[in-house]
């Protein structure tokens, strides 16, 4: 758990400082990345989309609120803040990682987001998007 701890707070390091080589050492050498579309990047590739992405989420605050685990496996639930474009105005998401954990380092990651303005829209997401709740009909052409 306490290579759990580190790479929390390495994470949330890597968002004040940009420094991803910070966070390298704990991904195992055969780390792989699962997004919800069913793609994957190894190690490289996915330090590389890291870096990249700090560019626009400079100043974002990042809360760990739980982090249960059991096995081999941790859960980290997180809310994230980006700095807004007006005063009160914060875009938030909530984000759960899943870490696969093999000898002390984070050997694979699954990752799911989601806006926080859009939480209840997901609540019906069988449903078509003009008969969601907060969604406006399209209008006819």
């Amino acid at each position: 758990m306490r290579s759990v701890r580190r790479a929390g707070g390495r994470r949330r390091s890597l968002v004040a400082t940009g420094d991803v080589d910070a966070l390298a050492p704990l991904l195992h050498d055969g780390f792989v990345h699962h997004r919800p579309d069913s793609t994957v990047r190894p190690k490289a590739e996915w330090l590389a989309d890291v870096r990249a992405a700090l560019v626009p989420l400079a100043g974002m605050r990042v809360e760990i609120r739980h982090v249960p685990g059991e096995g081999d496996h941790v859960v980290v639930h997180s809310r994230r803040r980006l700095p807004g474009a007006g005063p009160g105005i914060e875009p938030e998401i909530e984000v759960v990682d899943i870490w696969r954990l093999d000898e002390g380092l984070i050997a694979e990651a699954w990752e799911i987001i989601e806006p926080v303005a859009q939480a209840s829209a997901n609540l019906t997401w069988w449903e078509p998007a003009d008969h969601r709740p907060g969604q406006e009909p399209e209008a006819a052409a």
